[in-house]
């Protein structure tokens, strides 16, 4: 994600998280793949949650914007937000992920906006809208996630089971959920 201190989380995310020794805006990323294409979570709440990624760098030959970075956003931004949803005490699972590329995009930056659609005590979909600098479309998306009881064996909570984290003893996650 880049430079995690550009994150804003409303109050209420903070309170309930703290004392975890989490560093949320790492543990609400797209981790290694994330800081390799630039993308930046720019705000993120269960209600709404924003974030920015850059055309250059994450073309296809054609020197479009590549249909997958598109992927790779929505789906950060919906799991960030299927993750607040459930809280501290579960974690989200991608099962169903769904885009439509409206537009091709050359050049700039690339806002997306995920909102909920549904949330439950077992799944959460959010709906993604991706726009250009002009704000228009350029793709809609939809994301379904699992959200699962957190793992007993879980260590320091929330960190440990969504593979975002290091490997190191940190208090950042570093083991991958079963099944994903």
């Amino acid at each position: 994600m880049g430079e995690h201190d550009r994150t804003t989380f409303p109050q209420e995310i903070l309170d309930e998280w703290s004392g975890l020794g989490l560093d949320l805006p790492a543990l609400f990323s797209a981790g290694h793949l994330g800081e390799r294409m630039d993308l930046r979570i720019l705000h993120a709440s269960p209600e709404e949650v924003t974030g920015t990624l850059p055309v250059e760098g994450n073309t296809q030959p054609y020197g479009l914007l590549h249909g997958g970075a598109s992927a790779v956003l929505a789906e950060t931004l919906g799991s960030v937000g299927a993750m607040l949803h459930g809280g501290p005490g579960k974690l989200a699972v991608g099962v169903d992920l769904n885009c439509t590329h409206h537009r091709g995009v050359r050049s700039g930056l690339i806002t997306g906006t995920a909102t909920p659609v549904h949330r439950g005590r077992s799944t959460a979909t959010y709906e993604t809208v991706i726009t250009d600098e002009d704000g228009k479309r350029v793709c809609t998306a939809r994301l379904t996630c699992l959200l699962r009881e957190m793992p007993q064996d879980a260590g320091t909570g929330a960190g440990e089971a969504t593979g975002g984290g290091t490997g190191e003893d940190d208090g950042t996650l570093a083991t991958p959920p079963e099944g994903r």
